[in-house]
């Protein structure tokens, strides 16, 4: 009996992982924002500058159109904007432009609690809860509870969710990492004892 009680609370110490949350899919968004840096190619210009970044008013300069207004366009867009502005101007009759985002720095994801290194970091497309956005940080702490970790989620226009996830389950392969979106917010809180 005794023997059977220090089973199931030894079985209740290592804890079951709690169950993957239903957790929406992240909304992918690649609208322009300050700091975010690209690439942008002309085709048969090659001597066109190629890095560029939006300007902290949301401006992006560029060769012959300037201080264009990229804040809140889709990249695509503005490969479209580049375009109809150099023919606007008579610089290029046809041209083709590529843009190419490199880093979206606009777009964070919060990480607080007990972490290595708490803080914000650049979102990224397809970043994952576990083998991204924790690692980046250095991991958690000593004393973090890793089995119950709180996401919280943009899930409506002026509404949020929190979801409790198990990095550990995570970390075993007994769940599956969770994507992330941009302004996501991730607590780890401390282990209780």
């Amino acid at each position: 009996m005794i023997a059977t009680a220090l089973f199931a609370a030894s079985i209740g110490c290592s804890g079951g992982h709690p169950p993957r949350p239903n957790i929406p899919a992240p909304v992918q968004n690649s609208q322009l924002g300050p700091g975010d840096k690209m690439e942008i190619f002309v085709v048969g210009e090659k001597d066109l500058p190629k890095d560029y970044m939006v300007n902290p008013d949301g401006t992006l300069d560029f060769p012959y159109v300037e201080h264009l207004k990229v804040l809140g366009l889709e990249p695509q867009q503005v490969a479209v904007l580049i375009r109809e502005r150099l023919v606007q101007g008579k610089i290029l009759s046809d041209p083709q432009v590529i843009l190419t985002v490199k880093d979206y720095a606009s777009k964070r994801v919060s990480i607080i609690g007990q972490v290595q290194k708490p803080g914000s970091i650049m979102w990224i497309p397809g970043m994952q809860l576990v083998h991204d956005a924790i690692s980046q940080v250095g991991g958690f702490t000593s004393i973090a509870d890793s089995n119950h970790v709180l996401l919280t989620r943009q899930v409506g226009r002026d509404q949020s969710k929190t979801y409790v996830i198990s990095a550990d389950a995570i970390a075993e392969g007994v769940q599956q990492d969770i994507p992330l979106q941009a302004g996501d917010t991730i607590k780890v809180d401390q282990r209780i004892f």
